[in-house]
């Protein structure tokens, strides 16, 4: 097994481990084989490369975190699409989606009113036990779910809320159009996260996969807060990306 030629990840010291080399040669694969395509077996992957199934098998498993490579159990490793990279914005989920050419969808968990907690209350500043509007969706692109997000917004503000919403539809555009709503700001944090086995049932995905976990609290235009959403990701499938510009 000859180590690739390139040396990006590889030390000074010029030594990697077998793993990370062959991990490195079936990217070189990937490319070859194109979306969609099936990986040979780990069995003659190993024999090719020369090294045992266990460091095959971890290369391929450091792939499929990646999103490189998608594995469903009884049938294979496959080539995975590229990852859908998602811009960070207040913008709606369904027109951010539409406009990279994909097709959005939501699949509602959740629609109810509960009373807030004291995190929550002190998030929305309201008091604890008012009473909160909470969704939980699986938000979906052309039809692989993606992420499960789980919204609150104060009840007494949006009264009517659950009684006009498709909550299968943009929550975002409904408050804007109907409601009257302007978002003005958001503060958002971004964390790496495991799912419980409730959200990666949810998700159609292994728990052991890390997540991408944004947590979200909005406000309107006087500073109100409008809503507190967490959102669980695919690691694996879907990518965001900032524009920064410089202040002066």
């Amino acid at each position: 097994m000859s180590v690739p030629s390139h040396r990006s990840g590889i030390p000074d010291h010029g030594r990697v481990p077998k793993y990370y080399a062959v991990k490195a040669l079936i990217l070189g694969e990937i490319a070859q084989l194109g979306v969609g395509a099936s990986l040979p077996p780990e069995r003659d992957l190993a024999t090719h490369y020369g090294v045992a199934r266990s460091t095959v098998r971890q290369a391929i498993s450091e792939l499929v975190i990646e999103g490189r490579l998608a594995a469903h159990r009884g049938r294979g490793t496959f080539v995975a699409e590229p990852k859908l990279i998602h811009p960070l914005s207040l913008a709606s989920y369904t027109e951010a989606l539409r406009a990279m050419g994909h097709e959005p969808s939501r699949l509602v968990i959740t629609a109810e009113e509960v009373p807030a907690d004291d995190d929550l209350a002190a998030a929305l500043e309201i008091e604890p036990g008012a009473p909160v509007v909470h969704l939980e969706r699986v938000l979906r692109a052309d039809g692989e779910p993606l992420g499960l997000e789980s919204t609150h917004l104060p009840a007494a503000r949006f009264p009517t809320l659950l009684d006009g919403l498709d909550p299968s539809g943009s929550l975002y555009r409904y408050m804007q159009d109907e409601l009257g709503v302007v978002w003005s700001e958001a503060t958002e944090r971004i964390e790496t996260a495991l799912a419980s086995p409730r959200e990666a049932l949810l998700l159609q995905t292994n728990p052991a996969l890390p997540m991408l976990l944004m947590l979200r609290i909005s406000r309107d235009p006087s500073g109100t807060p409008i809503e507190r959403v967490r959102s669980l990701y695919r690691g694996d499938r879907i990518g965001f990306e900032a524009h920064l510009t410089a202040k002066h």
